[in-house]
């Protein structure tokens, strides 16, 4: 495309110059100048297409937003505007110089002067060949009154009258004699035919004629003899060379009178041809400075593009980009000192993906740490909002992962009510603790129970990023294998310092009675069997309770096997059919077998189902489910009645031994259901329902679970 502008441009100045070299050349005009002007027209055509194109092209770049178009538009704008102005300017000056010139060509005044210098011209000429003609006339009547025409008296005439040349001729144009200043030519300059038929009809002929190769002449061709017969007539020329200078002056003035007539006749059509050629000239000038321009301008906007093109390289991440330094002016300095910060920023780049790189390495290992951590974990910054948050801590406090990001801890309660407790421990010891540790024990009501929570928290120092930490452990489990080898030590040492004497009593007791009965009066006897009777049946009872005690304090020995827990739910239930109570049965079908101890199951079931009976007391319509499903977890039990329910005092110790709402019994049932569920890694939840009643849940894992 380049070379193509270029080669249009230097055609285009080549045609002009041959065009005004054709101009003031008048063959060359004739000759070439339609042709140079077709030239001219097809390059100023060709360059409009050219122009043409590249406006499309520009038009598809600023469609397409190619970073420099629009400068390339604007400098080109500029470039165009620079040509044109100046460029019509100076057209509208030279083509109404030229027309003016043209016109002032043929002012009135020079026609004038040019017909005066012919004028002149030719009346010197005139007067010369007047003055001619009376020394041809003299010369004749000499020659007429003569007896014999010799060369002699020819010659003696001519030098008389001073003429340059004198020729006798017979009237054929046969030459009786001749005689010259110069030595007389073999072949004389004749009069031809029609000349000398005029002078035989007796009629001098002048004339002005320029004869070759010897310049310009006065010929005066008279008669001789003229009063004699027609066969005695003689025929005189009389040639006189006009000076050097005048011939010159009459035809330079004759040649540029001609000239001017030819102007003057064609002044029209050289205003069109000059007005064209001009106009031609200024079309290639300004088309070829159009196509100059978008050059220039691609040119002025190709290092901005290409720094644009680095720029986006380097907004993607890719600083391998530098531009070559192809100028030593300012866009070379921009593009060095862009190189050099682009490899500033590849450096600053790497630098930076190696600190992040080992930040990324840093907070992953923090997180590998905090997320396999059983305690929870929580920082806040400065203001109380929330940064980070375990999958521990979203575990013990039973809410979703994300549930608390970015939100203010005293915001908590408003999304989560369970956690109000939490957050006023929090925010109390934080406002008052200062840069202090502080620890504190919670209880903590979850929707499968309630929960023992430790939280502990400090600020964090100063030389880092200012703050606050919480972290918390759920002890619940931890309380209660305290509590469970606590009761179970007590329940050893009963159970040892018990049953011993139990044995002894009864057997005294016993005794007394078949020793005494028969020989006191039946009055005490009575009352011997009475207090014997009371003695025994209390020995009775204080052994069912040690056995509690052995059987909580020591460690089941289980004998686990897969049973199907329907079965053994319906041969229990059996047992109960004739307590009064309606005993609903819902158990689902196709449940998975689980692996347990059919006996200790039973010990459990026995217990819930007592306890269910023993919560009716008193309550119309008593009724009993017992339901069995299949849940996520595994196998689920559940027991409801619609008793009394549980008092809100003793659900958070209804596990716990001795903790009882009936009259009588130790509170060793749910305890010892407990021990027995947690060995065979299950749960248990115990809740009140409404309007009344309690449900006991079991999950057991089946055997495809385990």
């Amino acid at each position: 495309m380049k070379a193509l502008i270029f080669l249009c441009v230097v055609t285009g100045a080549a045609l002009v110059y041959l065009m005004s070299e054709a101009t003031s050349n008048t063959a060359l005009f004739a000759r070439n100048y339609p042709l140079l002007l077709g030239l001219g027209g097809g390059l100023a055509l060709g360059l409009m297409a050219l122009i043409v194109y590249q406006l499309l092209l520009l038009r598809r770049k600023l469609r397409e937003r190619v970073f420099g178009s629009k400068l390339t538009l604007r400098l080109m704008a500029v470039f165009t505007l620079m040509a044109l102005i100046p460029g019509g300017l100076v057209y509208a000056i030279s083509f109404q110089f030229l027309q003016r010139s043209i016109e002032s060509w043929f002012d009135v005044k020079v026609d004038e002067s040019l017909k005066g210098g012919i004028n002149l011209a030719r009346s010197a000429l005139e007067n010369s060949l007047k003055d001619l003609s009376q020394k041809a006339d003299a010369m004749a009547h000499s020659l007429a009154t003569s007896q014999a025409v010799e060369a002699t008296t020819l010659n003696r005439l001519r030098e008389q009258h001073s003429v340059e040349e004198a020729t006798l001729m017979t009237p054929r144009g046969r030459v009786i004699a001749q005689s010259g200043i110069e030595p007389v030519a073999l072949l004389p300059d004749l009069p031809n035919a029609n000349v000398l038929r005029q002078v035989r009809a007796q009629q001098k002929v002048t004339s002005i004629e320029a004869i070759p190769d010897r310049g310009l002449y006065l010929r005066v061709i008279v008669p001789v003899n003229v009063l004699t017969i027609a066969d005695d007539i003689r025929i005189l020329q009389v040639l006189q060379h006009v000076p050097q200078a005048i011939a010159q002056d009459a035809e330079i003035v004759e040649a540029g009178y001609k000239d001017y007539q030819e102007l003057q006749f064609a002044r029209v059509g050289l205003k069109r041809i000059f007005g064209l050629t001009l106009t031609l000239a200024l079309l290639l000038t300004l088309f070829s400075s159009i196509a100059l321009a978008f050059v220039l301008s691609e040119r002025l906007s190709a290092p901005l593009s290409a720094l644009a093109e680095a720029t986006r390289a380097i907004a993607k991440g890719d600083y391998s980009k530098l531009n070559p330094v192809k100028s030593r002016d300012e866009f070379g300095v921009l593009t060095q000192s862009f190189n050099t910060m682009t490899r500033q920023i590849a450096d600053a780049s790497e630098a930076m993906e190696r600190n992040q790189q080992q930040l990324e390495n840093a907070k992953t290992y923090l997180e590998s740490i905090l997320s396999n951590l059983s305690s929870g974990v929580l920082t806040f910054d400065e203001r109380m909002y929330v940064k980070t948050m375990n999958a521990a801590g979203n575990e013990i406090l039973a809410v979703p992962p994300g549930a608390f990001h970015g939100l203010k801890l005293s915001d908590w309660p408003r999304h989560v009510q369970a956690v109000a407790p939490f957050a006023e421990i929090a925010l109390r010891h934080f406002a008052s603790s200062g840069t202090g540790q502080w620890e504190e024990q919670m209880e903590y009501r979850r929707a499968d129970g309630p929960r023992t929570l430790l939280l502990r928290g400090t600020r964090l120092g100063t030389r880092g990023e200012p703050g606050y930490v919480v972290v918390f452990d759920d002890i619940t489990h931890l309380l209660q294998a305290q509590r469970d080898a606590a009761w179970g030590e007590v329940a050893r040492r009963l159970a040892h310092e018990i049953k011993n004497p139990l044995t002894p009593i009864q057997l005294s007791a016993e005794r007394l009675q078949q020793k005494l009965h028969d020989k006191l009066p039946t009055t005490e006897a009575d009352i011997l069997r009475r207090a014997t009777g009371t003695i025994v049946s209390h020995v009775s009872a204080m052994k069912g309770m040690v056995d509690d005690f052995t059987q909580y304090a020591h460690a089941s020995r289980m004998n686990a096997r897969p049973i199907a827990l329907n079965d053994l739910v319906r041969e229990v239930l059996v047992l109960y059919e004739a307590m009064g109570v309606a005993i609903e049965a819902r158990l689902a079908e196709g449940l998975p077998q689980i692996h347990a101890d059919p006996g200790m199951l039973r010990q459990v079931l026995h217990n819930l189902f007592q306890n269910a009976i023993d919560a009716l007391a008193g309550i119309e319509s008593p009724r009993i489910l017992v339901a069995t499903s299949l849940g996520s977890a595994g196998v689920l039990l559940t027991v409801r009645d619609n008793g009394s329910g549980i008092a809100e005092g003793v659900m958070g110790r209804i596990f716990e031994p001795y903790v009882t709402t009936k009259p009588k019994g130790t509170g060793l049932g749910l305890a010892i259901v407990k021990k027995i569920v947690d060995e065979h890694h299950g749960r248990i939840l115990v809740e009140n329902v409404k309007p009344h009643g309690a449900t006991v849940s079991i999950v057991l894992p089946s055997r495809a679970a385990a």
